[in-house]
C-alpha cells in the first residue's frame, strides 16, 4: 500500500517557504517536492482558503507564507489537506455478516479511533514555528534552499 506522504511533503516546503525571503513559484516548489505544479498549486490554493499562504500574480509572484505562519499547528496543516489517513492498515470488509469479522472489526475500529484521535491531538502540539527552530538547532550554518534536499547533508543543494 502506498503511503499518503502530502502532510510530510507540504510541511517541508512550507519550512523551505520560510527560509526564503522572496515569493516561490508553483514550478520550483513543485521541483522541491519532486511532483507536478498542479499538484503544488491544488494543495496551496487549500492552504490558501485558510489565510496560511497568500499568492501574488505577475512578474516575480509565487506563494508567501502569511504573517504568524508560526503559529500554525501540523493539525491545521492536515486539516486543510482535508485529513488524509493517518494509518495504513484498516478492518476486512468481506463477510460483515459474519459475527467473527464483526467482533474483530469492533476491537480494531476502536483502537484505530484512539491512535488516530492521539496522533490528531499530538499535531495540535507542534507548530511550524517549533518545525523551523528544530531544523535551525540541527544545521545552524546551513542555509536552505527551494531544491530538492541532498540526502547526505539533510539541507538544499
Amino acid at each position: 500500500m502506498k503511503r499518503d506522504s502530502r502532510l510530510s511533503g507540504i510541511l517541508h516546503v512550507l519550512l523551505h517557504m520560510a527560509e526564503q525571503d522572496g515569493p516561490a513559484t508553483s514550478e520550483t516548489l513543485a521541483t522541491a517536492m519532486q511532483t507536478n505544479p498542479v499538484v503544488i498549486r491544488r494543495i496551496m490554493a487549500g492552504l490558501r482558503d485558510r489565510d496560511y499562504v497568500r499568492s501574488e500574480k505577475g512578474h516575480g509572484g509565487g506563494w508567501r507564507l502569511t504573517p504568524g505562519w508560526d503559529g500554525i499547528t501540523l493539525r491545521d496543516i492536515y486539516d486543510a489537506l482535508g485529513h488524509p489517513s493517518l494509518l495504513a492498515i484498516g478492518n476486512r470488509t468481506e463477510a460483515p455478516g459474519c459475527l467473527v469479522e464483526q467482533a474483530v472489526n469492533a476491537a480494531l475500529g476502536s483502537a484505530f479511533d484512539q491512535a488516530e484521535a492521539l496522533l490528531r491531538a499530538r499535531f495540535g502540539e507542534i507548530t511550524l514555528g517549533m518545525l523551523s527552530a528544530d531544523f535551525h538547532a540541527r544545521r545552524p550554518d546551513a542555509p536552505i534552499h527551494s531544491t530538492p534536499c541532498d540526502k547526505e547533508s539533510g539541507h538544499g543543494r
